[in-house]
């Protein structure tokens, strides 16, 4: 017979009751044998869930960084990110509605043709007014060509992306130095003028006799007459025509492109230089284009060397330079302007290698425009790349905070 109290032996039972194999209290269940522990001093098992080693190495109430609650039990351990155990699964980046966080630019193809057009445009002016001013007749009159030429394509790529001429000119009608576009605007406009007049004057000396002699020579006088002032005008206007387009872009929430913006003019600068300097070693002959094969490359070494540093700058967007269309248009860039800067190097004696490679240098800067283009509307698109920066730019100011010394009271 069992003592008083105690509850009466039924043989193997089931668990939990009483008489159940290692039950430690009458009609109780010993906790460890479920792999729990029992908290100190009270009986109870311990929420945890874990075994009985690795309860034990958790300090207890008085170990430094053991829990201070009532009955001993110790502080749960932080789980960090990535951690295979982690209690929370890791954050999976999608949006409401499956609605990207930054909402992608409308624009299409016209617009990376008209930021191409503009740099051969602006690059064109400056080897026009090169070669006025070193008596290289050839190059002069090919550049002036060529800028007037791709300002007024370029203008009308921008007109045809915008849908409707009128809204082109409702962009004259103010002058907004905050917005990249009305800067924009401005600048072809003040660009075209002067780049006009000069290539008028070019023209009118291409004409047949008969009919320059049917021109008042008041006219003609007047065209030659302002096409130096003209030409200059054009070239101290041409830098701003050539990179003001990656401000344009960098200068919009889209994550690629705002990453970019301290080297993307550079980029875009450099790569106008080399679209320039290649449509001249088409246009113009071997013994006027030498300072045009240096200059080619020259802004094709500076063009691929300053993509180095934009690309560490975007972080996490860089990404999209390497998948997709925006990939493949980056690595046709890459051989073209490299490709092409070689050629040019070796055409001093062949005008039809001097031709090909000013074609790979055009090529080369048109795909450069085209995958910056691509590679932001793919980071618009993936809210990762809008997520993960924001994160690291707000531990970056947490961990700042806590670093920086504590103001005297």
């Amino acid at each position: 017979m069992s003592g008083p109290g105690a509850a009466a032996d039924t043989g193997p039972g089931t668990p939990g009751t009483a008489g159940a194999p290692g039950s430690s209290r009458g009609g109780l269940l010993d906790p460890r044998e479920l792999g729990h522990t029992a908290s100190p001093g009270t009986g109870m098992p311990d929420r945890g869930l874990r075994d009985p080693a690795h309860s034990a190495a958790r300090p207890g109430p008085g170990a430094p960084g053991g829990g201070g609650g009532t009955g001993g039990a110790g502080r749960r351990r932080r789980r960090r990110r990535g951690d295979p155990n982690a209690v929370v699964p890791e954050a999976e980046f999608t949006s409401y509605y499956g609605r990207p966080v930054v909402k992608p630019s409308p624009w299409t193809v016209d617009i990376p043709i008209y930021l191409f057009l503009g740099g051969v445009a602006g690059s064109s002016a400056l080897l026009a007014e090169g070669g006025a001013r070193t008596g290289r007749p050839a190059l002069r009159r090919a550049g002036r060509f060529s800028s007037i030429g791709a300002v007024v394509a370029s203008g009308y790529f921008l007109v045809h992306d915008l849908g409707r001429p009128s809204r082109f000119y409702n962009m004259l009608r103010i002058a907004k130095p905050t917005s990249p576009m009305s800067v924009g605007t401005w600048l072809l406009t003040a660009f075209s003028l002067p780049a006009g007049a000069a290539m008028a004057s070019e023209a009118l000396q291409m004409l047949p006799g008969g009919l320059t002699d049917r021109i008042p020579r008041l006219v003609v006088r007047l065209v030659h007459g302002v096409a130096g002032p003209a030409g200059l005008a054009a070239a101290v206007i041409a830098p701003f025509v050539a990179t003001y387009t990656a401000v344009l872009l960098s200068d919009t929430a889209t994550p690629a492109w705002a990453e970019a913006k301290r080297e993307l003019p550079a980029v875009f600068a450099a790569s106008a230089i080399a679209a320039g300097s290649g449509l001249a070693l088409v246009t113009v002959p071997l013994a006027e284009s030498g300072p045009v094969r240096v200059l080619a490359v020259a802004g094709a070494a500076v063009e691929l060397g300053a993509q180095i540093p934009m690309r560490a700058s975007m972080g996490i967007s860089a990404e999209t330079l390497h998948q997709g269309s925006a990939g493949r248009w980056h690595r046709a860039s890459e051989w073209l302007t490299a490709g092409g800067a070689v050629l040019a190097v070796v055409s001093r004696r062949s005008r039809f290698v001097s031709a090909l490679a000013g074609i790979a240098l055009l090529g080369g800067s048109m795909a450069t425009r085209l995958a910056v283009f691509d590679a932001g509307q793919a980071s618009a698109k993936d809210p990762r790349y809008t997520v993960v920066p924001q994160r690291e730019r707000a531990d970056a100011r947490a961990a700042a905070a806590r670093a920086a010394p504590a103001a005297p009271a």
